[in-house]
């Protein structure tokens, strides 16, 4: 690829999931005390977003609905991701109007890169003037509300999003190579910089390191020392410097599979090990559709009035996609740590995905015939759900109240359609 200096853009859209909402009720988001929350869950649901009207007034976009402040008449909106899902897809249709397909990488429902290096000539515009045109024609079409970033890579686009675009009246924030030194180092709380979470801020304020210009001066051996490999991307970053490409990218693999659920009442230790079924039944069905194998799996529980909880993982004997083979080493993990308190949150997990061999890695206590019937099973299972629906056939233990199968097949995202 040509080396010379990339323009990279973020688009982010404000609000994203109450200004849509705002939309589709005919409010101005700049005026409407609109939250986006499911309240049939209880007072302890996570709102997913506030209007701009109530973050303009200090009501932070990510809280619980028992910690929403007095004062306003709020309006609650169910999230319905479907609807998200079609706008955002509106949304990624403008940026096509501008710029090719691989020259877009979707980072989130809300969010996307776009790489404008070799468009600035052809619209003979600066960045600015480029993104400014695309944040416009995206309110013209759809009616929502976008913010950008521009750099020369990734990094830079997304801290001058995230730093600088809140300040600016037009909301397009730069930073570019040259402002490294003026407007990247003396950031702090280090926790603002993009890739830097509590927990890295935390080691890094132990290392004495609390702003960037320090993080870009230090030693990177120490560094190294507590973060391993990405020690090096940490002070690289710091220093303007980040060598992704947008192309390499733009459809990443994930190296890991995991669901979970958070309970909306105290489930005892029998009832979540059925919720361990159910999940394990959908994920292993979905390693399946990838034609990916696991070797590795996890369990994490979490107990009901912050009395903690555990998180554990085993290897298995050979990778397997087999959801009953799968479920036998989850529920011994559970079995193993889960004590006789009650539950509030359930997540599985599986890691070390692989391609699935043509040739079945077989041990000494596997019947080959038993395990090709269960798969073969297993696989008409995963043609029948996906051509009529995950509730066509179901376990019996579904019909009982500990399950939630029937109320997950409903959602995406873990809200409802």
């Amino acid at each position: 690829m040509d080396k010379k200096k990339r323009t990279i853009a973020v688009i982010d859209l404000k609000a994203f999931y109450a200004y849509v909402e705002c939309l589709d009720r005919g409010l101005d988001p700049w005026k409407a005390p609109l939250i986006v929350a499911d309240k049939e869950r209880g007072k302890n649901t996570i709102i997913l977003s506030v209007s701009p009207y109530l973050k303009a007034h200090g009501v932070p976009s990510r809280l619980r609905v028992k910690e929403l402040p007095k004062g306003f008449n709020y309006i609650y909106a169910t999230p319905r991701m479907e609807r998200y899902i079609r706008k955002s897809c509106e949304v990624v249709n403008v940026f096509m109007d501008f710029v090719a397909e691989e020259d877009i990488h979707v980072y989130s429902i809300d969010e996307a890169f776009l790489d404008l290096t070799s468009y600035l000539s052809y619209y003979r515009k600066t960045g600015i003037e480029l993104v400014r045109t695309i944040i416009e024609a995206i309110k013209e079409k759809t009616g929502l509300q976008a913010t950008g970033g521009i750099g020369n890579n990734f990094f830079q686009a997304k801290v001058a999003l995230d730093v600088f675009a809140k300040k600016s009246p037009e909301w397009i924030g730069t930073l570019y190579d040259e402002d490294i030194k003026t407007k990247l180092w003396p950031i702090t709380p280090l926790i603002k910089i993009w890739g830097i979470g509590p927990n890295t801020e935390k080691k890094l304020n132990k290392m004495g390191i609390f702003t960037v210009e320090q993080l870009a001066k230090a030693d990177r051996v120490r560094v190294g020392e507590i973060f391993g490999i990405m020690g090096d991307q940490l002070v690289d970053q710091a220093n303007g410097i980040d060598e992704s490409d947008i192309h390499e990218v733009y459809t990443p693999k994930e190296s890991s599979l995991t669901f979970g659920q958070t309970l909306m009442r105290d489930y005892k230790r029998d009832e979540a090990l059925l919720l361990i079924r159910e999940l394990n039944d959908d994920l292993s069905a979905k390693l399946r559709s990838r034609g990916e194998v696991t070797s590795v799996v996890g369990v994490s529980v979490g107990y009901s009035s912050n009395q903690g909880g555990f998180s554990r993982q085993m290897s298995l004997l050979r990778p397997t996609d087999d959801t009953e083979v799968l479920y036998e080493a989850l529920s011994s993990i559970y079995n193993k740590n889960c004590e006789d308190l009650p539950i509030r949150r359930v997540h599985i997990a599986y890691g070390r995905l692989a391609p699935r061999s043509n040739v079945e890695q077989l041990d000494l206590f596997t019947d080959p015939k038993e395990s090709e019937g269960r798969r073969n099973l297993q696989l008409m299972l995963d043609e029948i759900h996906n051509r009529y629906g995950k509730d066509i056939i179901l376990r019996m233990s579904a019909l009982t109240d500990a399950s939630t199968a029937k109320e997950r097949h409903s959602f995406i995202g873990g809200h409802r359609k």
